[in-house]
């Protein structure tokens, strides 16, 4: 094609038609121009769809991380829970001596002792780079807001953590016998709900027993004792304020999964 162009120019040349020439050589420059646009768009189109294969892995990787961190936060929204339930019908026992029972006691003492630890999957797309494959600006925003996020919530299990260790332990320790309490939850596989795998019985823990404490243990002091109730009402403040700050963080979490998946669909 451009051979042919060049025949016709130098034959206008060689018969001295200037205007013609002007024109064609006017006309090869746009053909010129027109071409390079063209191989520009092609180019430009490759890199794009390079881009969107990319961002559609990074998209599915994304949506499974966040699917774990909703289910392992809920586990522990669940865990909270059970900590104030706890809470709330051992206070029960402390204010009606009447209804209190040995068993029923020392179930829900073992259940206000542990405490949840929430430890999601950590995105930072914006030191990676990988922050800029994605072209949906909310989604982008959410993204970068959820690692300042989680922390209030891991800031209020710490809280209850270390009064746990520090505090709520060591009073039970001086004032009551843990045996019999350790010994229960081993029967009942109390923390095999706490467990990686949710739902499902850990009998290599629950049949791990230790037997009863071989010494007297009188719940009614304990329950009796004025900081006992100061340590329930502690462990229910406590772990109440952090499932506030949960289930926000959950709506973020789905906030999240719902866009991840309007892209994904979009495809």
């Amino acid at each position: 094609m451009i051979k042919f162009f060049r025949n016709i120019r130098k034959k206008l040349a060689s018969e001295n038609k200037a205007m013609a020439y002007s024109r064609y050589a006017i006309g090869e420059i746009i053909l010129v121009v027109i071409g390079i646009l063209i191989a520009l768009q092609i180019n430009n189109w490759n890199e794009n769809r390079k881009n969107k294969i990319q961002e559609d892995i990074l998209l599915e990787q994304l949506l499974a991380d966040f699917n774990s961190n909703l289910k392992q936060l809920d586990q522990k929204i669940s865990m909270r829970n059970i900590f104030m339930e706890a809470s709330k019908q051992l206070l029960n026992f402390i204010d009606n001596p009447s209804q209190r029972e040995k068993d029923s006691i020392n179930y829900n003492i073992a259940r206000t002792m542990p405490y949840a630890s929430f430890d999601p999957i950590i995105i930072d797309l914006a030191s990676s780079g990988d922050l800029n494959l994605i072209k949906n600006e909310t989604l982008k925003h959410a993204l970068t807001r959820w690692t300042s996020e989680i922390n209030d919530v891991i800031e209020d299990e710490v809280i209850w953590k270390d009064y746990r260790n520090n505090l709520y332990i060591p009073f039970l320790i001086e004032n009551y016998q843990l045996r019999t309490i350790r010994n229960l939850a081993y029967k009942t596989d109390l923390l095999g709900s706490y467990s990686l795998e949710v739902g499902e019985k850990i009998t290599d823990y629950s049949k791990d027993a230790i037997g009863e404490s071989a010494y007297n243990v009188d719940y009614n002091m304990l329950l009796n004792h004025p900081n006992f109730e100061d340590h329930l009402t502690r462990c229910y403040a406590i772990n109440s304020w952090a499932n506030v700050q949960s289930q926000i963080l959950r709506k973020r979490i789905v906030e999240i999964i719902d866009l991840i998946k309007q892209e994904l669909e979009h495809d």
